[in-house]
């Protein structure tokens, strides 16, 4: 079974990092390993990596195979590209200078890249902290100016406007009450007494009973009836006298009636 390169877990709960170690691959993660090459701590942004360099080349030289997360630091510090030069100039492909001068190359754009990300996260920090103070000073400034507004008083209304208030307020009330005093003689129809003064038909309700004896009063209208019927025969004109003389009989029968 060949050497693994690979990581070992230290650090407390919730914040680990990591060895990087030759272990044999048959042993358990954390168990016995051969050699410490370095360290890597991945809590920090960016990643923090501690390698030696020629004895992981080393290693590598002589077959030992690293895990996926021991090749991704492996190739990030260069050590995989050192590995792939060597094997060029092996072959002959390239002089070991030529081979010196890319690994050069390689490392310095690396490394220029590592420090414009740390720089930039820097500063997007630094304008993050200045953005919150000056959140900050302007929420303090609101809160100075709202206890300010609410502790200062409120400015008195001059003399004269204080009495022209009453004055005005005087006159609207007057003149909303003007048209109820002019509507006051709508009230008369209250002092239409006589409709109370009709109180005396009530008395009048006995002269109602000989209201009820109305067959008198209508038999009259038949005496009419018949004193009108002669009155019709115009030839009894002669007869006058004698008509006279009953007069007197039939008023004497209304009477004794």
């Amino acid at each position: 079974m060949p050497a693994k390169i690979r990581l070992q877990r230290h650090g407390k709960k919730g914040y680990a990092f990591y060895h990087i170690v030759i272990a044999d691959g048959r042993a358990p993660r954390d168990g016995k390993f051969i050699e410490k090459i370095g360290t890597y701590n991945p809590n920090t942004n960016p990643a923090s990596i501690e390698l030696s360099f020629d004895k992981a080349l080393q290693w590598l030289k002589n077959g030992a195979q690293p895990t996926e997360t021991a090749r991704a630091i492996l190739s990030y510090k260069g050590v995989l590209m050192k590995l792939h030069l060597d094997k060029g100039v092996a072959k002959g492909a390239l002089t070991a200078d030529q081979a010196d001068v890319r690994l050069a190359k390689w490392l310095e754009d690396k490394t220029s890249k590592i420090e414009g990300k740390r720089s930039n996260l820097k500063n997007n920090q630094i304008d993050a902290e200045k953005k919150r103070k000056a959140d900050e000073v302007a929420k303090n400034a609101a809160r100075a100016a709202a206890i300010a507004a609410k502790n200062t008083p409120e400015p008195e209304a001059p003399a004269e406007e204080a009495a022209e208030e009453p004055l005005a307020v005087v006159e609207e009330t007057a003149t909303e009450t003007a048209p109820a005093v002019e509507e006051a003689p709508v009230a008369e129809p209250v002092a239409e007494a006589p409709v109370v003064e009709e109180a005396p038909v009530a008395e009048e309700a006995p002269a109602a009973e000989p209201v009820a004896e109305a067959p008198v009063v209508e038999e009259t209208p038949t005496a009419d009836e018949t004193v009108a019927e002669p009155v019709a025969e115009t030839p009894a004109v002669e007869e006058a006298p004698a008509a006279e003389g009953e007069a007197p009989a039939a008023e004497e029968a209304a009477t004794e009636e």
